[in-house]
């Protein structure tokens, strides 16, 4: 309207040059612009008014378009899908620490998925995009029946709502003090990244790895946060020079930031992945934390996002040194035997899994992703004396410090 105003004023003064074609177009009013007093002078002040709000208005939508194609072209290139939150609106909070995580978990995502994938190039991974009708969605990549992997997923969480009963007791079990208001009614928000990874070959481990960061709003708008993960090795058989490796690795990721996270986050993955029952642990370990809401959210974060970082380096080498091993028919059972205590704490003990089931609306599918396609139990299995097999139960018995 005020470009029109300028038109309308200039033309009082004296009219621009116009072709003769223009002139006689102008004899009358064009269509969609009123006759007005003052004649044909006016009459070009509407059109050309008409004109450039025309013109301004094609020039914002071509410029909207091209916005959205980069976008889209920006999304291709840096996820496996859309996120959650959409990236114009994390664009928008980009400072805020949800957008921040929320965009960390969609990067870990693609790049797990782009390494995983290049080591099995006849095998692809179905994206699935789900929303969550109380709040939020997700993101599930799995890779089924490839040749180096039997079972690959990578899934990506957002979701928020209010707490159940079930979620808050657990939380307050492990001494969390969450006030409810009246109603008792906790909103919360919760985001993750999560993967486990099962190859066929039995030389071959077994890897997870969870990010994740809570955040949750008491009765008085107080709110609690924190973040917890850790990634984790569980090998059928033990090759000490990839254990080593793999917590190498681990550990100068944490040293970075306090040379005291590595021993500390090493024995609480140790005590964390014990399955009680048969006195084991699921696997070799690595690192776990929960609950971590210091020194600062800032430095919290960054420890998280290097965390997130070591994932590919610390896997992807020992994938490549063994996916073309040799292995005879005794070793694959005793994977799948293996593989029966692995869903046996994930359905006991974890308590991503407990919380998920305890999530109303939560997507199944997505939290059992975790369950490898094919496992074994047989009654009293218990290996030779001196046996690569039981070695592999020494160690899981008796977890060792692989790196000082």
């Amino acid at each position: 309207m005020a470009a029109a105003s300028q038109l309308l004023r200039g033309a009082s003064r004296a009219p621009p040059a116009l072709s003769a074609a223009s002139r006689r177009w102008l004899g009358s009013a064009p269509p969609g612009v009123p006759a007005v007093r003052g004649g044909r002078r006016w009459a070009l002040a509407g059109a050309l008014g008409g004109l450039g709000l025309g013109l301004g208005l094609w020039r914002q939508r071509a410029s909207m378009a091209a916005a959205e194609e980069e976008e889209e072209e920006e999304m291709r290139r840096r996820f496996m899908a859309p996120p959650v939150s959409g990236l114009r609106e994390l664009r928008r909070r980009r400072r805020e620490l949800g957008s921040r995580m929320e965009l960390l978990i969609m990067e870990t995502q693609a790049e797990v998925c782009r390494a995983l994938a290049a080591l099995d190039p006849g095998a692809s991974f179905a994206v699935d995009t789900w929303e969550r009708k109380e709040g939020g969605g997700g993101i599930s990549c799995v890779l089924q029946d490839g040749e180096v992997f039997e079972k690959a997923g990578v899934n990506v969480s957002v979701v928020f709502g209010q707490l159940s009963e079930e979620a808050a007791r657990q939380m307050r079990s492990r001494g969390k003090a969450l006030k409810a208001s009246k109603d008792g009614k906790l909103p919360f928000c919760a985001m993750g990244v999560s993967s486990v990874i099962h190859p066929k070959n039995p030389h071959v481990p077994t890897m997870h790895f969870n990010y994740r960061y809570f955040e949750i709003e008491e009765a008085d708008g107080t709110k609690q946060w924190w973040f917890g993960g850790g990634t984790d090795l569980t090998p059928t058989y033990l090759n000490e020079e990839d254990a080593v490796h793999f917590h190498k690795t681990l550990k100068e990721v944490c040293d970075k930031h306090d040379l005291k996270l590595y021993p500390k986050y090493k024995k609480w993955c140790d005590d964390y992945f014990y399955i009680k029952h048969r006195d084991e642990r699921r696997g070799i370990g690595g690192i776990f934390f929960d609950d971590v809401d210091s020194p600062s959210k800032e430095e919290a974060f960054q420890f998280v996002q290097s965390c997130a970082k070591a994932v590919v380096p610390s896997y992807v080498p020992i994938v490549k040194k063994h996916c073309h091993d040799s292995y005879t028919p005794e070793e694959k059972l005793w994977q799948q035997l293996r593989r029966g205590r692995y869903v046996e704490f994930n359905l006991v003990y974890d308590r991503g899994t407990k919380f998920g089931l305890l999530t109303p609306g939560s997507r199944i599918e997505s939290i059992l992703m975790s369950l490898p396609l094919t496992a074994r139990w047989e009654y009293m299995n218990t290996p030779p004396e001196s046996s690569k097999e039981a070695k592999m139960l020494e160690v899981l018995r008796n977890p060792k410090d692989w790196v000082h």
